[in-house]
């Protein structure tokens, strides 16, 4: 058998990056990218408008967008702090996630966690959470050297992200 002809799987690189971001700086970085992907959902309007009062397939709900900021790394239960070095680059990405979540949840204790998206966009304290959400996402796109304006991506898309790397 010759060694020159036999291909391995692994001599192809694995890509470094996802959507810019690079993988190997941040250990838990799929967390990252599904916390990115929930503020990015919450932190927008437009979006909320276009996709989910509009019941667009393929983008979850709040509900959805809520679990996956706080699933994985409890942030419903103790501080981002907890997640510096792992998921978050510094205090003030922690500080900023914090904020969000805990607006966010103060709304979804109050609308259930249920509720249709109308209930949460009506509720007086949707605009501090999506204000919270957008500074969040913005300072967490910007530290990854991405777009924070880009439309939200699907959670198809998010998922082959997290699977290609």
């Amino acid at each position: 058998m010759q060694q020159g002809s036999v291909k391995s799987s692994r001599r192809g690189r694995r890509s470094t990056t996802m959507d810019g971001m690079p993988v190997t700086d941040m250990p838990w970085w799929r967390w990252r990218a599904n916390v990115r992907s929930a503020l990015h959902m919450l932190s927008d309007p437009v979006f909320h408008q276009d996709c989910w009062a509009a019941g667009a397939q393929g983008y979850g709900d709040v509900t959805d967008a809520v679990y996956r900021l706080v699933e994985d790394t409890w942030l419903d239960n103790w501080s981002a702090d907890r997640y510096v070095g792992t998921i978050f680059r510094d205090a003030q990405e922690a500080s900023l996630v914090d904020a969000a979540v805990l607006r966010t949840l103060r709304i979804m204790h109050q609308v259930g966690a249920d509720a249709p998206v109308a209930s949460y966009m009506e509720n007086a304290g949707w605009p501090d959470a999506v204000h919270a959400a957008r500074e969040a996402h913005v300072l967490m796109a910007a530290n990854d050297g991405d777009d924070p304006d880009e439309r939200p991506r699907s959670l198809d898309a998010l998922e082959l992200a997290l699977r290609a790397v």
